[in-house]
């Protein structure tokens, strides 16, 4: 079922739509930090998080979690969570996930409960052993609301926590506010669909690498297909992204984590986050994280780097060593997940038997992949073995679609 709201309209749909368990509604989103500014964009397009008109109502008098970080922010540079205290919305508790509620963590880091200094809120992390919020943790919050800003990719983890919360909302008769926001990748749907045996919390639904949907979408899809623990679904209701189509050029007002640092690397990150599987650096330690590639196995070429500990990456791979490989900082945006620079490498790598390593088969939610590239398939060929996957997938998808 779709919800094509509108202005006042929305506020007498949500009347309709809260009182069931299944799928919400839809909204849009804004610009990064001047020192990670991206692409421009149309000024008419608003997040979930700017159409306050829309949610407040449903916060007052209520006692509210919000599930947010550093991308929680509306068109005036101000955070979601002081918004809400200056509307005197009741929020009680912060729960972060991955790079916590700042977004200084390294990708991995065990992130622990604390306590914001600016608000004084307590915050809950949603990341290492505690991914679900325990029951005590949602003692008195009447309503959830989650504002986290996402890239589109299977493996990028807030979708993980998203299911989580949802699930975590469900069980605890909890209704969920997704504030929407826009997809910088979401006219792309492409790659290996996960297969089951192969879940993790960089993969946790049967989806293709890119989903090509916003995260208010994603919420709809995780509750229309079930996906929750033993098939139960969340009192979900979706603002969403206004005057916003997925084939709209969208750059982030801030970095959505530490090493997606500008538009070029929220685009090629699908594909160059594959060498995370492998002993090839995409960038980190450097200042061109998921815009570069190489490794001291490489052959030697005209470009190279050497990555250091920097922000967000304390150890990162081939620490002080020199590695070989390619800059693709300026090359034209890519409409699909590449995978020539990852087959260029391991062809030309000094021992193909090192180069794969156990996180790749989660990354790419299938063995298959790299079976393929070990046997020389060609890529068109490898494409071709994703068709019926992705097919199919984009026909479940089109009953959760928004935009």
């Amino acid at each position: 079922m779709k919800y094509f709201i509108n202005g006042t309209l929305l506020l007498l749909a949500y009347l309709f739509i809260s009182s069931s368990c299944g799928i919400g509604e839809k909204i849009r989103t804004r610009n990064l930090e001047p020192e990670t500014k991206m692409t421009s964009q149309p000024s008419a397009i608003k997040t979930g998080a700017d159409d306050s008109a829309t949610y407040l109502p449903l916060l007052k008098n209520k006692k509210i979690g919000v599930v947010t970080n550093q991308t929680g922010i509306l068109s005036n540079k101000t955070h979601l969570v002081d918004y809400l205290l200056d509307q005197k919305i009741n929020v009680q508790k912060i729960y972060a996930p991955e790079h916590g509620f700042r977004g200084t963590s390294d990708a991995g880091e065990l992130i622990k409960d604390g306590k914001d200094t600016k608000t004084g809120l307590p915050i809950i992390s949603l990341y290492g052993n505690n991914k679900k919020p325990k029951p005590e943790q949602l003692t008195g919050i009447d309503m959830m609301v989650f504002d986290l800003q996402d890239v589109g990719a299977r493996f990028y983890t807030y979708i993980s926590s998203l299911h989580y919360i949802m699930e975590a909302c469900a069980e605890n008769n909890i209704p969920l506010i997704v504030l929407d926001r826009p997809n910088p990748n979401g006219s792309i749907v492409d790659g290996p669909i996960l297969e089951k045996e192969h879940t993790s919390f960089v993969g946790m639904h049967p989806i293709p690498l890119l989903h090509g949907m916003t995260i208010g979408e994603y919420g709809q899809m995780i509750n229309g297909e079930k996906w929750l623990k033993n098939g139960i679904q969340c009192n979900l209701t979706v603002i969403p992204c206004l005057n916003y189509q997925r084939e709209m050029a969208y750059s982030l007002p801030v970095k959505p984590s530490p090493n997606l640092p500008n538009d070029q690397s929220i685009n090629l990150y699908a594909s160059l986050c594959l060498f995370e599987g492998t002993n090839v650096s995409s960038g980190r330690g450097t200042e061109k994280q998921f815009q570069i590639y190489g490794s001291p196995f490489l052959p030697k070429s005209d470009f190279s780097f050497t990555p250091i500990p920097n922000f967000g990456a304390k150890e990162p791979m081939h620490k002080n060593q020199l590695c070989y490989g390619e800059d693709l900082t300026q090359i034209q945006k890519v409409t699909r997940l590449e995978l020539k620079w990852l087959i260029k490498a391991y062809q030309t790598t000094s021992d193909k038997s090192k180069f794969f390593n156990d996180f790749f088969t989660k990354l790419a939610g299938t063995k298959k992949l790299q079976q393929q590239i070990e046997a020389g398939t060609s890529e068109a060929d490898i494409r071709k073995s994703w068709e019926n996957g992705l097919t199919e997938f984009k026909t479940m998808r089109k009953k959760y679609l928004i935009y």
